[in-house]
């Protein structure tokens, strides 16, 4: 994996409260988004690796079931995190 330790603390700080809160539903989200850039960019350098596409794909998956989730649990919580995190919908 990409991320180290301490840039994972880091992430579910600024999202999920403290670095030790690593099941908040925006903690996770904002990792997904972390995962699914870096494997973005990745396959834009390797275009044949349907591995690591298979795996996007499911990334961008659980990702959107988390922000449904919290769409309907929270709607300013929502607005708030993917404004911040640039996500477009």
């Amino acid at each position: 994996m990409h991320l180290s330790t301490e840039e994972k603390k880091g992430i579910f700080k600024k999202f999920g409260g403290s670095e030790a809160n690593t099941g908040s539903t925006e903690g996770q989200i904002a990792l997904f988004t972390e995962r699914i850039n870096f494997i973005t960019g990745h396959l834009k350098q390797n275009p044949k690796d349907f591995a690591s596409e298979l795996s996007l794909v499911k990334l961008v998956g659980k990702r959107r079931a988390f922000l449904d989730y919290l769409a309907k649990q929270d709607i300013f919580k929502y607005r708030d995190l993917i404004k911040q995190l640039g996500i477009r919908k």
